[in-house]
């Protein structure tokens, strides 16, 4: 059991960091300090009390990153409820199901998400909060939520009538073994299961990020991934909350340029990120200038090569604010060309391995420790062992133990089972080898794992990595149709347009993608073709294209 009580953590965080500033809404540029955070949080407590909110009782969130959604996140934990964070890109009838399968009493919304959703086909409900103003727009026969809301200010006022201040903060008393959160899934497989995580599981992951020095009092972070999502929610807002950083919510869909811009204005200290945004500015900014004939011939010149690394290592470094302590990169694995161009350039990156069972960290090493193309070292709280008769060598599943596990799928005992082993360990569905130190190395899915015909083992992700590196390859998919594999690719029509070719030339093009693929890979990885995709994947929240959408396409 974690030392440190998760609800004690933050009780200590907004007590202590009063004045700083918590949370900022980037485009609107409105921030809230800890002491802002605090009272709005005391607010929603005394509506939970008058609402006869339970602890243990489950509330659902949904909505864009906002300081509205921190402090809803907050108010539910610390108040001893068990908050279902949602995320904004499930449909209408994943959420109306998400929030009847984990009997959750009240649902926090933005104002366009509850337009979409049907109150009727969640009759568990008591009412729906906006998360735009806190006004109720839904509540059932018997609540009182309306004139609850109109009130509060009022009531506050009656509660603390020489104002609110940090002696006034005093959260509930509640273990770390008491379930604090359910996360519902989406991922590559089409599955969504309630995840349980216990209070210690979350505060697993905060004091790492804690004690290793990930953030700092005073450190400030963009956030633009979903919040919702276990990667985005552990470091840029559980931990930074926690250890007094301040948030910065982009709250817009996070494109290169777009970020670009805020990095600069906001020169965050720590960055948390998924590999496809490093890969695309390294495609579209980098990868053009070091190809061209000459600069390939200066990067063969000793010391020359050097300068030239160093100068666009300064380039890169300030594109990200230039005074970040390291990027750290999770969610899915790296392309291995960019990596090891990162890595001889000498760039401040790391890459981390989790999953969202596991609240998400396994593994994370600081970038001065990190071992090329692995996933960093096995934490210390965790215990990883992989089922092989050679660890080191021969790829098997990875299978983990420790504070950060989650305690089983909500109202979901087999798949519970399925994924535990009968002493204990979960099973995480990767593939991959451990070394002597601790360092992972992740292979691929063992469900997208495909075994050829001669009995190999075949990562597809290992393919379409290479794939993703050759001419007019924006994106890639290999899949295994009647023992052969083909490769869906959606082209770089940016890229496309400025070399001026036609359809009939895109076609030749990637022909000759497919035989120097093939060229680097096994024989019984080669493609038996490249099948060109008009649109671009849809993915998880953390970028990872849904595969099973892909499974039945014609070739």
């Amino acid at each position: 059991m974690i030392e440190q009580n998760l609800i004690k953590l933050f009780e200590h965080s907004f007590k202590n960091n009063w004045e700083l500033p918590a949370y900022t809404n980037y485009y609107r540029q409105v921030t809230l300090t800890y002491g802002d955070s605090a009272k709005q949080i005391a607010k929603l407590h005394l509506l939970f009390e008058q609402a006869n909110i339970k602890p243990g009782d489950k509330i659902s969130l949904i909505g864009r990153n906002t300081p509205n959604w921190t402090i809803t996140y907050v108010a539910v934990v610390t108040y001893g409820a068990v908050i279902v964070p949602i995320l904004q890109d499930f449909n209408a009838n994943d959420v109306h199901h998400i929030v009847n399968h984990s009997d959750s009493v009240l649902l926090f919304c933005s104002d366009k998400i509850w337009d979409k959703l049907d109150e009727d086909k969640m009759d568990k409900l008591m009412a729906v909060i906006s998360l735009n103003d806190f006004t109720c727009m839904y509540q059932n026969e018997e609540a009182t939520m309306h004139s609850m809301l109109t009130n509060l200010n009022d009531e506050f006022a009656a509660r603390y009538p020489n104002g609110f201040g940090p002696d006034d903060i005093h959260y509930t008393e509640r273990d770390n073994s008491e379930l604090a959160m359910i996360s519902y899934t989406s991922g590559t497989t089409g599955f969504s299961k309630g995840v349980m995580l216990t209070a210690n599981a979350l505060a697993g992951n905060i004091t790492y990020g804690i004690r290793t020095k990930l953030l700092e009092r005073g450190n400030r972070v963009l956030n633009f991934l979903p919040l919702a999502h276990a990667y985005g929610m552990a470091f840029d807002f559980l931990t930074a909350t926690c250890c007094g950083a301040h948030t910065y919510l982009l709250n817009k869909i996070p494109s290169p340029k777009v970020l670009i811009k805020a990095f600069n204005e906001i020169k965050p200290t720590v960055i948390f990120t998924v590999p496809l945004i490093l890969e695309k500015l390294y495609r579209k900014q980098i990868q053009p200038k070091i190809t061209k004939k000459g600069m390939r011939f200066a990067l063969h010149i000793p010391l020359l090569d050097d300068t030239i690394y160093g100068k666009i290592n300064k380039t890169l470094t300030e594109a990200f604010g230039g005074e970040f302590k390291e990027i750290i990169i999770g969610g899915a694995p790296l392309n291995r060309e960019v990596e090891m161009f990162l890595h001889r350039i000498g760039f401040r990156y790391t890459v981390g391995y989790g999953m969202t069972e596991c609240g998400p960290l396994i593994s994370h090493s600081y970038h001065k420790d990190f071992v090329p193309t692995s996933a960093g070292k096995v934490l210390d709280t965790m215990q990883v062992k992989i089922e092989s008769p050679d660890a080191e060598n021969i790829p098997g599943e990875i299978l983990v133990k420790g504070e950060n596990v989650m305690s089983g799928y909500y109202k979901n005992v087999e798949a519970t089972q399925q994924v535990f082993t009968e002493d204990g360990w979960m099973r995480t569905g990767d593939m991959g080898t451990v070394d002597k130190d601790g360092n992972i190395f992740i292979k691929g899915r063992s469900k997208t794992m495909i075994l050829s015909a001669n009995g190999q083992n075949i990562y597809p992700e290992e393919i379409e990595a290479k794939l993703n590196n050759l001419p007019f390859v924006m994106e890639s998919l290999v899949i295994d149709k009647d023992g052969k594999l083909y490769g869906l690719v959606y082209p770089d029509y940016e890229a496309v347009d400025a070399a001026g070719i036609n359809s009939a030339e895109l076609e030749v093009a990637m022909e000759d993608n497919r035989k120097e693929l093939n060229s680097q890979v096994a024989a019984y990885e080669g493609l038996s073709k490249i099948i060109l995709h008009p649109e671009e994947f849809e993915k998880t929240p953390k970028k990872s294209i849904k595969r099973y959408l892909y499974a039945n396409i014609p070739v």
